[in-house]
């Protein structure tokens, strides 16, 4: 791992995190290739699918993982990973529940709109594979889906090296009550998605981390489908004070670090002493990591808080008292983190480990249900008039006589329209 310390002295904090983002690799880096990835599948199908996972992840023993082996992974699965799973599922689904709306009204007294949110019908989640398996990204994504009443979720992971889906990322998956799981990953799982082939369905959403192939080619169909946001690869800021206790934070920059390329850690201090300290703790620790480290001194917290904003972190950790005190004026991160560990996020505290990245917390949200519901109004008028006489001067200044008299012929259609009418 790359690990530097650096002086934030001189440099405009919104400079500085720009160069930061500079040091890996964006979705622009692998646009054409994804594209093609895209364009095979939309023509190929289900052929596509097989040639191009056989290229990129080995033999495929079936596109369609059966229920019988989903049943097989689930009865095999660890009982002590069986409870922490169990305990996951509930903390997402009761986070998941808060952020469910009840249809809103607001009365005008001559008429109402009505604000109602519906599920979408299908949701595709994406689970990375490769490098390790990842249940917890089951979790959050299929949990999720499920508490926002989507009917069919639908799950796509890479096979490994046997050909078959991780047996613990099955178990995961019949926990959190997926409809359907497919062997299949990187950017044509995507395209197969939001496209369809013959074995795999069109979804109306894709969600879900992965790489730079992943992420691109969601960016790239999302005129097509709905997206969560660019969520991968991982970064990590760490506001620390000079008092934090750093061991545990050194374990927070390492634990992200184990998400491999194309990582971004970064570790921000007023003290040089711990800037100092933590270097010296990392640099051999990461000497092997394909991560990249950076470690900033900067002259003080409102610095530290405009750094933070500027960079827009997928993760921030602020910990400290000094820190600490910063949260309430964060508004760009996708998750915060106060004196404790990112990895709790990512496993079973509740919050959703899908989180925007890249720089996207500027703009995008955590993964959540309201990327798998939509909105819609309902208008009813009881008495038109008032509004017709108010809006046809309008249709008609753009040009648009018929909407003008399509509002004014529903003049007089109560008692209550003729009243006003008379007045």
């Amino acid at each position: 791992m790359d690990v530097e310390r650096a002086e934030a002295a001189g440099r405009a904090p919104d400079e500085l995190a720009a160069g930061l983002r500079r040091l890996i690799l964006s979705g622009a880096d692998v646009a054409d290739a994804v594209l093609e990835i895209i364009a095979d599948v939309r023509s190929d199908g289900d052929a596509a699918l097989l040639a191009l996972t056989r290229r990129y992840d080995g033999p495929l023993a079936a596109l369609a993982v059966p229920e019988a082996e989903i049943d097989a992974a689930l009865e095999a699965l660890d009982l002590a990973v069986a409870r922490g799973l169990e305990l996951a599922i509930t903390n997402v689904g009761r986070v998941a529940a808060a952020g469910v709306r009840r249809p809103r009204a607001v009365d005008f007294g001559s008429h109402e709109v009505i604000v109602r949110e519906v599920p979408l019908d299908r949701a595709g989640i994406y689970v990375p594979g490769g490098r390790a398996p990842y249940p917890s990204t089951v979790v959050m994504g299929v949990v999720t889906a499920r508490t926002a009443g989507v009917r069919d979720v639908v799950l796509c992971s890479p096979p490994g090296a046997d050909g078959h889906v991780n047996p613990t990322v099955l178990a995961a998956a019949r926990m959190c009550g997926a409809s359907e799981v497919y062997a299949v990953g990187g950017a044509q799982a995507v395209a197969a998605l939001a496209y369809g082939t013959e074995s795999i369905r069109p979804v109306d959403v894709i969600c879900g981390p992965g790489n730079l192939y992943v992420q691109e080619a969601k960016r790239q169909v999302c005129d097509r489908v709905a997206i969560d946001s660019f969520a991968g690869p991982s970064d990590l800021m760490a506001i620390i004070d000079a008092g934090a206790d750093l061991e545990p934070v050194a374990l927070d920059l390492l634990a992200q670090a184990e998400h491999g390329s194309g990582t971004l850690v970064v570790g921000v201090s007023v003290s040089a002493a711990v800037i100092d300290a933590l270097s010296e703790r990392l640099a051999g620790a990461l000497a092997a990591s394909p991560a990249v480290c950076r470690l900033i001194h900067v002259p003080s917290a409102e610095y530290a808080l405009a750094l933070a904003q500027a960079f827009a972190p997928e993760h921030l950790e602020l910990l400290g008292p000094d820190a600490e005190a910063l949260a309430d004026r964060i508004t760009h991160a996708g998750c915060v983190f106060l004196s404790t560990g990112t990895a709790f996020g990512d496993y079973i505290a509740g919050s959703n480990h899908t989180l925007p990245t890249g720089g996207s917390a500027r703009f995008a949200s955590s993964l959540g249900p309201w990327h798998f519901r939509r909105v819609y109004t309902e208008v009813r008028i009881s008495s038109p008039a008032a509004l017709a006489q108010a809006a046809a001067p309008i249709a008609r200044a753009e040009g648009f006589e018929l909407h003008g008299a399509s509002m004014e012929a529903r003049i007089g259609e109560n008692p209550a329209d003729d009243a006003h009418r008379d007045d």
